[in-house]
């Protein structure tokens, strides 16, 4: 294959024809003392936020309204009728996919929707006897004329932004321009055309949870989850400076290199977006700084806003070339190598060139890794990481790796040699250095000096693929399980430490930053430390941890999403931690769907292997799931079913041709070539599988039975007595913490 496929995904295969759910069977009812966050973007620059009742939340009711390339247009909207202002404080509010209602108890309904690619609010009132007015609210939105029945306003920022702001029946546009005359014409243009918009708008969110894109699950919670998490991480994608994904909303509405490429897999590679996925990667590279004379020479930028390219991180450059190949993998997408290989070689000269040490390993500034957040007085950082991270190391070395396989793709061979035993002696080493005799995890940094700093952080769950010792690798994993993940997330900092922060906004005990990277839960860690249980066979404590976020996206923080952070602990007489942070992020919405996409589902396609790897990873009482994954230019339909420890799973190919390699636990690897409509139909029960390979009329092309593999199973046995009573973290008692009893002492 020599580029992506653009086909339209296909409907779903045979195999599962349950309806693909309509966005009205996914509405979420939200309470007044629930009072949630809700957000729609318009998939190209704006985004509108609000709360369901009330917009008072401490860190996000500065951001509420209509944004749009980060400036405020206006804070909120009001509805009068009859010259009385309703109070969404009191109205029952669903959220869906693509619209929020409000439904007064005098019967009067509100429904708030965007479209793609414009800048418009459009709110529909219905059951009023009277005409309703819909007006934009916010400091500096005041009304400056009226034409031919449209209002036009001022907006807050930027100065020559207008508003226009009128109705059609009972549909109100508040149109957002750089002038009247556009915003008349936008205006206009609503009034004939909001239906076919709004079909549209209906049409592609549709498409994102059916044909190619299909899942299902008896488990009613999940799938729900699961599709919504698809929907609000669509509103991320946009297209701001060229195609990129947003960090996160409210005031992370730009374009963050490390964030893009940790969110692209889950974000466009599991759900088959590759046409998409292609255009953020080729995008991003034309903002790579390529003046060799610049110490940033090969970097791609950390930040990317209208106005701005900022070029201060280290791991957002390996970062992209690993996601490039991973969108190789996945899409079959051949021909983007050579035109993307002058930006790759870049990224590694640059790198030898200006960030290596004599053993291999990539260096930067301590500010320049994920944990960055720095005191304001002396730009010092709050949580050390010098210049020798681990997962720095981690994606340097799989950006080596990257850049080997596409030198030798287009037979650079010398080139790949270089880079191939760059990456050999920084694996040496990084073994040697990270590790000890004394410790069952992995050392966080190196000092300046060389000395090995073993604090406890979450960073080590990317470094698990330097380490050659399976055993060292379980070790390592239960110890940090169990000292840094809590039932809501993984924590930055383990408790044990006497910089722990239990709390993200203490601000009568500290500064927020001190707490961001000691103590602060990071949902978007929680997708590599599944990943790491599960690989070892540990699925069960992996799922629970699924399983909560699945309820905190349907249940808490902004309706169908995933927000930056929880407190490590929760406040003193409360259940639960409190959410802080962005409200919606990027990359803990889609380390959820990477790490259900990869690791229980199983499916990991290597396209330039010509390879599908199917290693569904589910608890035992799970039920029945049936999904589409996109591979390459086909698809892969399957249907899972696993119950009274009778394991049953189908799968037939739509379009891809290729090796689909099956790997259950305990059993060798199963290797069979299918083509286009051939099906596998394969049931596991205790130590023994029986498979079948049927062409697309059914007919046998091979059979066979298989018994585990009892070297296997003892391996196995052998980690899960290494496993045996795992447990989440629990918090303590916050007062006995050395920075609670120094700001309590600090107060006196």
């Amino acid at each position: 294959m020599t580029g992506c496929s653009s086909k339209d995904a296909p409907p779903p295969g045979p195999m599962h024809e349950s309806e693909a759910a309509g966005l009205s069977s996914l509405g979420i009812e939200v309470s007044a003392a629930e009072n949630r966050p809700v957000s729609f973007s318009n998939k190209r620059s704006a985004y509108f936020y609000t709360q369901s009742h009330r917009n008072d939340h401490e860190e996000h009711a500065g951001f509420s309204g209509f944004n749009i390339a980060q400036r405020r247009a206006f804070s909120a909207y009001a509805v009068e009728v009859a010259g009385e202002q309703l109070d969404p404080a009191i109205a029952a509010v669903t959220v869906y996919p693509d619209r929020m209602t409000r439904e007064w108890p005098s019967g009067i309904r509100e429904t708030l929707r965007l479209f793609d690619n414009r800048d418009v609010l459009e709110v529909q009132i219905e059951g009023a006897d009277e005409t309703a007015t819909v007006t934009p609210l916010g400091e500096g939105v005041d009304l400056l004329e009226s034409i031919d029945g449209v209002r036009i306003y001022s907006a807050m920022e930027p100065a020559e932004r207008v508003i226009a702001a009128g109705h059609h029946g009972n549909r109100h546009y508040i149109v957002v321009a750089d002038s009247v005359e556009a915003a008349l014409a936008v205006f206009k243009a609503a009034e004939h055309q909001a239906d076919a918009w709004r079909e549209q708008r209906e049409e592609r969110l549709n498409s994102l949870v059916a044909g190619g894109r299909f899942l299902a699950a008896s488990d009613q919670q999940l799938q729900r989850a699961l599709r919504w998490l698809m929907f609000t991480t669509d509103q991320l994608v946009t297209r701001q400076r060229g195609d990129g994904i947003y960090a996160g909303l409210p005031w992370f509405n730009e374009y963050w290199g490390r964030d893009s490429f940790i969110a692209l897999p889950g974000a466009l590679l599991v759900t088959g977006e590759f046409e998409t996925a292609r255009a953020v990667l080729t995008s991003f590279a034309e903002f790579m700084e390529l003046d060799p004379d610049s110490k940033f020479y090969g970097r791609v930028p950390n930040i990317v806003r209208p106005d701005l390219l900022d070029y201060h991180t280290t791991d957002g450059t390996p970062r992209f070339v690993i996601a490039l190949l991973d969108y190789v993998r996945y899409s079959g997408d051949t021909s983007i190598i050579a035109e993307l290989f002058p930006e790759v070689r870049a990224s590694i000269e640059g790198a030898l060139a200006n960030w290596t040490d004599e053993d291999g390993y990539l260096t930067h500034e301590e500010n320049e890794t994920w944990m960055d957040a720095r005191r304001a007085s002396d730009l010092a950082a709050y949580s050390p990481r010098d210049n020798r991270a681990n997962d720095i190391q981690a994606l340097w070395h799989g950006q080596l790796l990257a850049g080997v396989h596409f030198a030798k793709a287009l037979e650079e061979k010398e080139t790949a040699r270089r880079w191939q035993a760059t990456a050999d002696r920084l694996a040496q080493n990084f073994e040697r250095d990270f590790t000890s005799p004394d410790r069952d995890y992995l050392a966080d940094r190196l000092e300046a000096d060389g000395t090995a700093d073993f604090r406890m952080r979450p960073n080590q769950f990317y470094a698990f693929d330097l380490i050659s010792d399976p055993v060292r690798v379980a070790h390592a994993t239960r110890a940090a399980w169990e000292q840094l993940v809590y039932p809501w997330g993984v924590a930055s900092l383990s408790a044990d430490d006497p910089f722990f922060h239990p709390y993200h906004l203490a601000w009568d005990d500290y500064h927020k930053d001190q707490a961001y990277h000691n103590g602060t839960v990071w949902l978007w860690n929680n997708g590599i430390a599944m990943q790491r249980m599960v690989e070892l066979g540990q699925v069960d404590p992996a799922w629970e941890l699924f399983q909560n976020m699945n309820r905190m996206v349907l249940e808490d923080g902004v309706v169908g999403g995933l927000g930056e952070n929880t407190d490590a602990w929760p406040h003193p007489g409360e259940d639960s931690p409190r959410l802080t942070g962005t409200y919606l992020q990027a990359w803990s919405n889609t380390e959820q769907l990477r790490a259900w996409y990869q690791y229980f589902l199983g499916v990991r396609p290597d396209l330039i292997e010509g390879t599908v790897t199917l290693a569904p990873r589910l608890p035992g009482a799970f039920g029945m799931v049936s999904y589409t994954a996109r591979v390459g230019e086909g698809w892969l339909d399957g249907e899972y079913e696993i119950a009274d420890g009778s394991h049953s799973f189908r799968w037939r190919s739509d379009g891809f041709a290729g090796r689909v390699s099956i790997d259950l636990p305990g059993f060798e690897s199963l290797a069979l070539d299918v083509i286009d409509g051939d099906r596998v139909h394969l049931s596991a029960s205790g130590n023994r599988m029986q498979w079948h390979h049927l062409d697309d009329g059914l007919r046998g092309r091979a059979s066979g039975m298989a018994a585990a593999e009892p070297a296997m199973l003892e391996q196995q046995a052998r980690i899960d007595r290494l496993f045996e009573g795992v447990g989440f973290a629990e918090p303590g008692d916050a007062d006995t913490l050395p920075v609670m009893r120094q700001a309590n002492e600090g107060s006196r």
